[in-house]
């Protein structure tokens, strides 16, 4: 590295961010870049480690460790640091498709696999990798890539999340021709409507969908496979097929008073929040607001935490986040050992947001809701719950057991359930024919066919919900068996 010591030297800056008073008055990205002088010295802080864990991508007891795309990141990191910019944006683009999507909404496996945290925080790879593309397209060194030769062969993807996107241009790029499906309005997946605004502007998405579209892919939205074209016309059409779905069947609860209106599924409501802002900045008046309710969000994870920002940025009167597991510790526990995920308490964005605005943090942890209840209109008006201790059972599970007297009764009239997805919406994948286990469609691991011939699937359809860098790993894995695919079994 350029400065063997600048691990000693620096310490880690976090990335700039606008203050939470003032961004909850608005829907733009909340966080912005540091200054190239701090991202070089924050480069420096890469420390030459040997064996760089950081880019190693296998999971460790169900979670990433490292970066799932192999990100080459000591060497960006080094080049950021001797100002190589442009060098750097080669080495990002090396192995991934689209570094301005996770250097803004990937959680960063990366940095828990870092050497340098074994014992001090580690490297600012996120911020770093961001900065990057943002500085590639601000300079204009990102132009399109046009392919110098066609095979002649056609592929069609289903779904233009990540995974979609990610197969898609790896496809054109070895000269066979692509189109992406979208049964949406617009491009993007979970990435367009699934998350907010504030964490990354649509226009984010477009800057790199119009790119893709000039090197030659076609795009068609508002077009549901098996609906508007049936799959024997895609099989007809096309040589090979792909289905990057996603895993979009939301969890629903079961439990006394669930049918109470004022119930609605976290990400309808995030999708009709985002449809509106683009459509008319609010202007069409589609969007549920909460202005002036109490509002509940049930399920702890990040689904959740984007409705309680939601939730703020419309006024509510109140939020509160219900989680069914313990506050997370502040430091490394003994058995989240390096390189492991270290699974520590964060503050994310929305938190600190409302942690700003009522002086408290909107979580509340081991609590089970127990029933709704409804006023006479049939809208939810109070939910009932109990606090809960997690215990380690004699069979070394854990279970949780609830604590008596410990019952209580909250205002909500809107209750958000973010529980999490139970898979694969089945309709499509059970239209052509698709085997299906465990909510998932059911695809060799090896070259990711199903068990139709000439239908593969990758992404969150394939592995069930997971991050972005899964998808756009799953997305250039499943290209690259469809080329094989493409090149020797239809070799004419």
């Amino acid at each position: 590295m350029g400065k063997p010591t600048g691990f000693m030297e620096y310490k880690r800056e976090k990335t700039k961010e606008m203050p939470p008073e003032k961004r909850i008055t608005n829907w733009n990205e909340y966080a912005t870049r540091l200054s190239d002088e701090s991202l070089k010295t924050q480069g420096a802080r890469c420390m030459d480690c040997g064996t760089p864990f950081c880019h190693m991508g296998i999971e460790i007891r169900g979670a990433a460790a490292g970066c799932p795309i192999q990100n080459v990141i000591p060497e960006w990191n080094d080049l950021v640091y001797k100002g190589q910019w442009k060098e750097a944006l080669d080495r990002l683009h090396l192995t991934n498709n689209f570094p301005e999507f996770t250097g803004r909404v990937c959680p960063a496996p990366c940095e828990g696999s870092c050497t340098l945290g074994i014992n001090e925080p580690s490297v600012a790879i996120k911020s770093i990798e961001r900065s990057i593309i943002d500085k590639g397209f601000e300079n204009n060194w990102i132009v399109p890539k046009i392919p110098q030769h066609r095979t002649g062969k056609k592929v069609a993807i289903v779904g233009s999340g990540p995974a979609g996107l990610a197969a898609a241009d790896q496809l054109n790029q070895l000269g066979h021709s692509v189109t992406v499906y979208e049964r949406a309005n617009r491009l993007g997946g979970l990435l367009m409507y699934g998350i907010p605004n504030m964490k990354l502007e649509k226009n984010v998405i477009d800057r790199r969908v119009n790119l893709l579209r000039q090197e030659g892919i076609d795009f068609i939205v508002n077009t549901e496979i098996g609906k508007d074209i049936t799959k024997e016309q895609l099989q007809a059409q096309y040589d090979a097929v792909i289905l990057c779905i996603g895993a979009q069947k939301q969890r629903v609860l079961h439990l006394e008073g669930s049918e109470a209106k004022g119930i609605h599924l976290a990400m309808d409501y995030l999708t009709g929040v985002t449809q509106s802002l683009l459509n008319s900045n609010f202007e069409d008046g589609t969007a549920l607001d909460v202005a002036g309710k109490d509002v509940i969000v049930i399920g702890g994870g990040d689904t959740g935490a984007d409705c309680v920002a939601t939730a703020i940025r419309q006024n509510a009167r109140s939020v509160y986040q219900f989680g069914k597991h313990p506050e997370l510790p502040k430091v490394r526990e003994d058995d989240r050992p390096w390189p492991q995920d270290p699974n520590v308490y964060k503050l994310d964005y929305a938190y600190e947001e409302a942690a700003a605005l009522t002086g408290r943090d909107p979580r509340e942890y081991c609590i089970q809701t127990k029933k709704i209840v409804a006023d006479e209109r049939g809208f939810v008006k109070e939910l009932h719950t109990i606090q809960m201790e997690k215990i380690l059972g004699d069979d070394g599970f854990h279970y949780f057991k609830e604590l008596p007297n410990t019952e209580k009764v909250w205002p909500a009239q809107v209750v958000f359930v973010a529980i999490g997805f139970e898979g694969v919406e089945k309709s499509l994948p059970e239209n052509f024919g698709i085997t299906i286990s465990n909510n998932r469609i059911q695809a060799s691991i090896k070259d990711f066919e199903t068990n139709v011939p000439g239908v593969f699937a990758a992404g969150d359809a394939r592995r069930g919900q997971s991050l972005v860098v899964w998808a756009i790993k799953e997305g250039r894995a499943v290209a690259a068996s469809v080329h094989d695919y493409l090149s020797v079994i239809l070799k004419p």
